[in-house]
């Protein structure tokens, strides 16, 4: 099979889940700013990785990941409504910090930064 084809239907996907994501009425989705960051569909189609991110920190996102955990079948039920496939995949929701790790390593070079320009003040 075609890679070009996993890839299209990975941000089809991605693109479905995102908005779906916004009739979801567990407030642990709802009330926390969620975000789809990627998706990855296996060779054979059974089974879609999905990763959440979430404003708030690593708390706020394991509970995002939990409530999508138990609104699964309304996504499948959305994604299946408007992508026409053979098979839906499973699918498997996991945490994405690395938005928090990108502001962590943000906050280190801007301070590395300050340093630098007071040492060359002196």
């Amino acid at each position: 099979m075609p890679n070009y084809n996993i890839k299209r239907i990975n941000e089809d996907i991605l693109r479905e889940l995102s908005s779906a994501v916004a009739g979801v009425k567990d407030p642990r989705v709802s009330e926390s700013f969620v975000t789809i960051t990627r998706t990855e569909l296996s060779s054979d189609f059974s089974y879609c990785k999905v990763w959440v991110s979430c404003m708030g920190g690593e708390e706020r996102t394991a509970k995002a990941v939990e409530g999508m955990k138990a609104a699964g079948g309304y996504f499948k039920k959305m994604i299946a409504a408007r992508i026409r496939m053979r098979k839906m995949p499973e699918l498997i929701f996991l945490s994405d910090n690395s938005l928090d790790y990108a502001e962590h390593i943000d906050k280190i070079i801007s301070g590395f930064s300050k340093d630098k320009g007071e040492s060359d003040e002196d």
